[in-house]
């Protein structure tokens, strides 16, 4: 745990730990590190805009665009201008 935590927020840190732990678990993550972190143990993730892509396929919510937008402008979250196209692009918007 102490390893994680030294490249890693304890929020991240504790998600890896636990999923380490578990085994099989979908876990949150959206920063870049967290993720590579969790590439490098086999865990499985998705992150906010997964999760957004899934609600959208889903008929959960009418328009991932809008709400990517308000997350932006909003919400202060950033995504990377290609994630952004890759995502309306992956639900035919």
């Amino acid at each position: 745990m102490q390893l994680l935590k030294k490249d890693l927020d304890n929020g991240e840190a504790e998600t890896i730990a636990y999923a380490l732990q578990k085994k099989n678990v979908l876990v949150l993550l959206d920063e870049d590190d967290a993720r590579e972190m969790a590439d490098f143990y086999g865990i499985e993730k998705t992150g906010v805009i997964g999760i957004l892509i899934r609600a959208k396929l889903e008929k959960k919510i009418p328009l991932l665009k809008p709400v990517l937008d308000k997350l932006r402008t909003k919400a202060g979250f950033w995504i990377k201008d290609s994630l952004y196209q890759e995502a309306l692009k992956a639900v035919g918007e």
